[in-house]
């Protein structure tokens, strides 16, 4: 039986995937870090028939997330799945918008990840780390991105410790990038990864969960 991996998340996740004809196997994956992990593990392992699904929607926050919780994650029954959530609640947070602080968006997280637990008690989680970088028209607010951020990051890792899942940290991954190459060579509006910033994402993806396949 193949294990299904699904990917879920904000516009980073969704990569412009294709909605209206879920038939159509080129798209649906969209053109971003999903698309890549699929191509090259779907390459490497095509006995074992993995099933990938994107179900990312740009523009997500955390309670978007569970409000689609059951049609668009316990409705596909996923073995492995990995989440990218939080830059959308902290540009909220920032703007004075709607978004959820860091506490509630840590409370939510737990209760989604609950909710797929008791569907399916072997499955494993990938959670990955919202990042920033200081480039375009966010520069200005970078010092106020970095310190929202922050709580959203934690939270993020500290759910991944109590959950048992993997934790991908991309903040140092990019930092670092950044010291060697611009930042606007990784991530070209300071939340959204070029296409060499989504490979990173997928190479540290495969580095981390490959054990999972």
């Amino acid at each position: 039986m193949s294990k299904v991996i699904l990917f879920q998340g904000d516009s980073i996740t969704d990569g412009n995937r294709l909605r209206d004809n879920e038939w159509d196997l080129n798209h649906q994956m969209g053109h971003g870090y999903a698309y890549i992990v699929n191509s090259k593990l779907g390459l490497e392992y095509p006995e074992k028939n993995l099933k990938f699904v994107n179900k990312g929607i740009s523009g997500n926050k955390i309670s978007d997330l569970s409000a689609r919780w059951s049609e668009d994650t316990l409705r596909i029954k996923p073995d492995i799945l990995s989440i990218l959530i939080g830059i959308n609640d902290c540009e909220q947070v920032s703007l004075g918008g709607n978004g959820s602080d860091a506490g509630m968006f840590e409370e939510i997280y737990r209760k989604l990840l609950d909710e797929a637990k008791a569907d399916n008690p072997d499955i494993k989680f990938v959670l990955i780390e919202p990042f920033f970088l200081p480039v375009g028209e966010r520069k200005a607010k970078a010092e106020e991105y970095f310190s929202i951020l922050k709580g959203y990051q934690e939270a993020t890792k500290q759910v991944a410790e109590d959950y048992g899942a993997i934790f991908l940290p991309l903040q140092s991954v990019f930092n670092e990038l950044s010291e060697k190459y611009s930042p606007d060579y990784w991530c070209w509006d300071g939340v959204h990864p070029t296409v060499c910033g989504h490979g990173i994402i997928a190479e540290e993806w495969m580095r981390y969960c490959k054990e999972l396949i």
